[in-house]
């Protein structure tokens, strides 16, 4: 299948801000939690069919079409920019970002078959090529620091895929992105005001969280934490994992214990996936290591502080959950430390997290993620966070998806569209994948990259 999708590109532009951004908001200081993420991107990929009936779609000009529907999105993302004004900026070395309107980027392409063709067993070599950037650029090779491509199929249907910069945004300022980029091409924007961030609001974390002298020049350190972050290997492989609500159902019933007897469906798949990794690193290297489980924690709902939940840029930490050689790695009892973790870090940082405490967080996570004597996982949820309601006039998208993630060892996990289920998409080194792929255990509740059509 690999070999027969092609994917043109047939226009580059740059999309500007609708309106000039002011002289006094033209330099977006970055907050600490903002430095103290790796210079890469993260991506989104939102599909969204032809739901037109094939007699009525043979009679359509699909060209003419997606010319309407691109510039509805051009038009609307124009327009989202002049409210996230920052993302059509330039980064200026960890210290700030200069508003100056540089502009989005923006590609149109073709892709030479049906969507359903690559909605059959997504394979990822055609996926990564529906996003503007990989993964792992650094935003002066991207040019942009936000950048869409959409792309349109022989059927009529299309793709958005969405890079940002992580220096500018985490998942929960992606979504509050996509929710009012959606919203303004619905033409409804007046309607959802509430919904729509006023522009200081992106001067909240960096007045909360000062940037940090330490930061403020290319030192090595940064570079030690963007690798430690990223952690590309060569021979990792990237799965596709779906467990529907019925698993999950019967994943939670398992779980359950009198330490933790309501597991979230986030904690029953992510100590199943552990568990399992788990196994599959015993039977390789004939022995047990102890592990950790690094979960990202969204601190907009943890701070204490009343105006979090706006706040845009990153603000995100982390928790931990170890296990020992000689720690039974049953289901209960990975759910009930993985509860701990939190508990702990909750009660820790229970007047919230200082710019000292993240960098002292980052810190600790680069030491625990160097040390080959233990088996690191990372785990981020982007549930919840409403991505499959992204309607810019077309419908709801049909599914979503992040690519393939190249860090050894990490998890992203999603909703499904019914809000229940959970994809996981889980990256191993190969020879692990091999054993994990094939555990039984894990195959009772997991479908191993199902067609989504």
């Amino acid at each position: 299948m690999g070999s027969e999708v092609k994917v043109e590109v047939i226009r580059k532009e740059t999309i500007k801000p609708s309106s000039p951004t002011p002289h006094h908001l033209r330099t977006s200081s970055l907050s600490v939690f903002d430095q103290l993420q790796p210079d890469m991107y993260i991506s989104l990929l939102l599909f969204y069919p032809n739901n037109i009936s094939d007699d009525v779609v043979n009679n359509i000009d699909h060209n003419s079409l997606f010319a309407e529907r691109s510039k509805l999105l051009k038009t609307s993302l124009s327009e989202a920019l002049t409210q996230f004004y920052p993302f059509a900026g330039e980064f200026e070395y960890n210290v700030s970002i200069s508003c100056n309107d540089h502009g989005a980027g923006f590609i149109e392409s073709k892709v030479n078959c049906p969507i359903r063709k690559v909605l059959d067993k997504p394979d990822f070599g055609i996926l990564e090529q529906l996003i503007p950037v990989a993964i792992k650029s650094k935003s002066v090779e991207a040019g942009h620091l936000l950048l869409v491509q959409v792309n349109l199929f022989e059927c009529g249907g299309l793709t958005i895929g969405v890079s940002i910069s992580h220096k500018v945004a985490d998942a929960s300022t992606l979504s509050t992105f996509i929710k009012t980029w959606a919203t303004i091409a619905l033409g409804s924007a007046s309607t959802a005001s509430d919904q729509v961030l006023l522009p200081v609001e992106f001067g909240v974390a960096a007045t909360l969280f000062p940037p940090q002298d330490v930061f403020n020049s290319p030192q090595p350190i940064m570079e030690l934490i963007r690798d430690s972050c990223i952690m590309i290997r060569d021979n990792c492989i990237t799965k596709r994992l779906v467990f529907d609500a019925s698993k999950i159902a019967a994943l939670k019933s398992k779980a359950a214990s009198a330490a933790v007897p309501n597991p979230t469906r986030v904690e029953v798949v992510s100590a199943l996936i552990w568990k399992c990794a788990l196994q599959a690193s015993r039977s390789n290297l004939g022995f047990t290591k102890p592990s950790a489980w690094v979960q990202v924690v969204n601190l907009r709902k943890r701070s204490g502080l009343a105006m979090a939940e706006n706040i845009l840029g990153n603000f995100v930490s982390y928790f931990t959950a170890m296990t020992m050689e000689s720690d039974a790695v049953e289901l209960e009892s990975l759910v009930h430390k993985l509860r701990k973790g939190i508990d702990e870090y909750k009660e820790k940082y229970a007047n919230g997290v200082s710019g000292e405490d993240a960098f002292q967080i980052i810190e600790g996570l680069k030491n625990l993620m160097m040390k080959d004597s233990i088996e690191t996982y990372g785990c981020t949820s982007w549930c919840r966070f409403s991505f499959n309601q992204a309607d810019f006039g077309w419908g709801k998208p049909s599914w979503m998806n992040f690519c393939r993630n190249e860090s050894k060892n990490t998890m992203i996990l999603t909703d499904m569209s019914d809000g229940v289920g959970i994809e996981a998409f889980f990256s191993l080194e190969e020879e692990h994948m091999a054993i994990f792929e094939r555990n039984e255990y894990l195959l009772a509740y997991a479908s191993m990259n199902p067609s989504v059509v």
